[in-house]
């Protein structure tokens, strides 16, 4: 296997939403296997977020020169983990790397501490290259006459989360504020500011989505997620008033339509996070992330969760 075949669980795939807008699909979109993008203009390309192991980025950089041999001028992480920012070295150093200010403080922060949690992963020499070029509420972009704006939603998956909104063609990259098929993850954030963002996104109109993880897909995703977090908050209430801990809640939950979603056991993690929630911490309060992962492996019966990064 050469260093850009990726054979598991499927290969990436890169399919153009629109002229000239490319979204690069890493199937199944289970753990740090995310979506990313890019936008070739008249000058140069803008993409959007890299991936997470070594060998992911660089055939992610490798799909890329497949479509335009143009430079690419700006790479947007549209939030700091892993598999969105681990691989942005390969873009550098002539690559503007752009996000929220908490995009930037939180992947310094951070590091690449997350990928100890994955120990059978060939993570490669993935380092930290955080996003040098920051902003606060919005940011505006042009591919020529294209216009590309990037708006912060956050806190809400993260404390540093924004979205790439293309008026002109009604698609919006979503960024890790959509899971299409995968249960969301709210570990660093915070469920009532994600249903707030969720809002903000109806509010675009958007006629086309790319997820952060999961298919291309339509307004109708931002919906599915609504219900699921609205599920584990009305959830989370009822088990916190009776005195459950997180995990004993899960165990006794039935997860109903949100079985069929990947990575079910993300409602453990959840769970603590609506806990704190209720508990009144500030929003995106530091959770004990090991003391989660621990308890998400309990709930699969002592198995790890599965990630083909």
């Amino acid at each position: 296997m050469t260093e850009n075949e990726i054979l598991t669980p499927a290969p990436p795939q890169v399919e153009e939403v629109s002229a000239g807008i490319f979204a690069y699909i890493q199937p199944d979109g289970t753990w740090f296997l995310n979506n990313a993008g890019f936008i070739v203009g008249p000058e140069g390309v803008i993409a959007i977020d890299s991936t997470s192991t070594a060998r992911r980025a660089r055939a992610l950089f490798a799909a890329l020169r497949r479509q335009t041999e143009k430079p690419v001028q700006v790479l947007v992480n549209t939030h700091s983990h892993g598999d969105h920012t681990w691989g942005n070295f390969v873009f550098a150093p002539n690559t503007a790397i752009v996000a929220h200010e908490r995009c930037r403080e939180e992947a310094i922060g951070s590091g690449t501490s997350a990928a100890a949690l994955f120990p059978d992963v060939d993570w490669g020499e993935i380092r930290v290259t955080p996003p040098f070029v920051t902003f606060d509420e919005r940011l505006t972009l042009y591919a020529g006459d294209l216009r590309i704006e990037l708006h912060y939603l956050g806190p809400a998956h993260t404390t540093g989360d924004i979205v790439a909104w293309i008026p002109e063609r009604k698609l919006l990259f979503a960024g890790d504020l959509i899971f299409n098929g995968g249960t969301p993850l709210a570990i660093g954030g915070t469920i009532a500011g994600w249903l707030e963002a969720l809002g903000r996104l109806r509010s675009f109109g958007a006629e086309s989505i790319v997820p952060g993880h999961g298919p291309v897909c339509g307004p109708e995703a931002i919906d599915a997620v609504e219900r699921y977090l609205r599920f584990v908050q009305e959830s989370a209430r009822r088990g916190f008033e009776a005195g459950l801990e997180p995990l004993e809640l899960a165990r006794e939950l039935d997860l109903g339509p949100f079985a069929e979603l990947s990575d079910r056991e993300r409602i453990v993690a959840n769970l603590h996070r609506a806990y704190s929630e209720l508990r009144g911490d500030p929003p995106a309060a530091p959770l004990d992330i090991r003391r989660v992962f621990a308890e998400m492996v309990a709930y699969n019966g002592g198995q790890p969760p599965h990630c083909f990064a």
